[in-house]
């Protein structure tokens, strides 16, 4: 089973590696870097679910795999606070796409600032932690959830979710 990943990110791509070896049998894995034709920083669960599927799909055109995975993160407000959202989804060869979202969970107002000013949320946690390529590891959640979860285990749920989908699809249950 050929499987392609929409991104070069580390924190993604062990998720999607991590979970597909746990459900399938002979698989080869390729990396893309394709765009996700929506803001650098995302700013609803609408736009941040069209980037993943756009990924998905971006990443169905260069690699025709059997399975071509978009995952996205991004933000939104309720209520006067930030909350950071994750959004995946898989595109099948004969078009099909499936997705769903993960984890959700609240960025404390200095970091909402920055985002609102325009910047986006990597290189703000960057900032905020004083290390590099955070969003290659733990990610703004484990900053946020002191370190019980971090961005790969996010994203394995979410990961998850498609697997299961694609599962009841082949299946005719969905």
């Amino acid at each position: 089973m050929k499987i392609a990943i929409g991104t070069r990110n580390k924190a993604k791509t062990a998720a999607i590696v991590n979970v597909v070896k746990k459900h399938f049998e002979d698989v080869s894995f390729e990396q893309f870097s394709v765009g996700s034709n929506v803001s650098e920083q995302p700013f609803s669960n609408e736009e941040t679910r069209q980037g993943a599927i756009n990924r998905a799909l971006n990443t169905l055109k260069v690699a025709n795999a059997d399975l071509n995975f978009g995952l996205e993160g991004g933000v939104y407000e309720v209520d006067g606070l930030m909350y950071c959202c994750n959004w995946g989804a898989v595109a099948l060869q004969d078009g099909t796409v499936l997705s769903c979202a993960g984890a959700q969970f609240v960025l404390p107002e200095e970091i909402a600032i920055e985002l609102r000013a325009g910047k986006e949320l990597g290189p703000v946690m960057d900032e905020y932690t004083k290390e590099k390529e955070t969003r290659h590891h733990s990610g703004a959640i484990g900053v946020f959830t002191a370190g019980l979860i971090n961005r790969t285990e996010m994203f394995e749920h979410i990961v998850k979710l498609l697997i299961g989908q694609y599962l009841c699809y082949k299946e005719n249950i969905l």
